[in-house]
């Protein structure tokens, strides 16, 4: 990206807090446009649609790393069995909660109410942070989330010990473990590279 030119933003409407709207992204240098990637970028993307997002077309700058990066997220998200997928999504909302990824935070949080039908549940842990009140369950995943979020070293056994108390077993532990550490990473990427905005169409809710 050594070349790209730098965007300054000029009708931008930031998100006033964390929603479970979906909301647009906004990059702070120009990517190419879908019509511009090379064959070996398209093919980084692994899912063409992905060629509509700016986001994903900044990071085919390096389609290598692109569809490591790529493959690793379907693989930790999309896998069959072991922790369930909202589960796995409210690792994420958590940690990008945490971390203050107002777009990251609205993508799985919205992903978290779809799957685990608990709307209201999501939204408070947006509404009031990672301390808010949940049940044993979420309670457990999202502090053993944050802790890995603050710094790996701070995840430790007696994280390990609540999540079996509450009923995950080590390839559960395990898929939590990568969702969260996964979204430590993508956030301060996406944190990086540009910011959120509320699209043009639903300025005012």
């Amino acid at each position: 990206m050594s070349g790209a030119e730098v965007i300054e933003p000029t009708d931008l409407t930031r998100p006033e807090a964390f929603t479970q709207e979906s909301l647009g992204w906004v990059p702070w240098l120009e990517p190419a446009t879908a019509e511009e990637l090379t064959d070996r970028q398209v093919e980084s993307l692994v899912q063409p649609a992905r060629a509509n997002s700016p986001y994903f077309r900044l990071l085919a700058d390096d389609p290598d790393i692109l569809e490591a990066r790529t493959r690793a997220d379907l693989d930790i998200f999309h896998s069959k069995g072991g922790l369930p997928r909202a589960e796995r999504e409210l690792a994420a909302a958590a940690v990008s909660r945490h971390n203050g990824c107002v777009f990251c935070a609205s993508v799985h949080a919205r992903f978290a109410s779809h799957y685990a039908k608990r709307e209201a549940d999501v939204q408070r842990l947006l509404d009031e942070g990672v301390q808010a009140e949940q049940d044993e369950r979420w309670s457990a995943i999202i502090e053993a989330s944050v802790a890995l979020t603050d710094t790996p070293v701070r995840f430790g056994p007696e994280h390990v010990a609540r999540l079996r108390q509450v009923g995950l077993d080590d390839t559960e532990i395990t898929d939590l473990v990568q969702s969260a550490a996964f979204f430590n990473w993508a956030n301060r990427l996406m944190l990086s590279l540009g910011e959120p905005e509320v699209p043009a169409g639903e300025r005012g809710w």
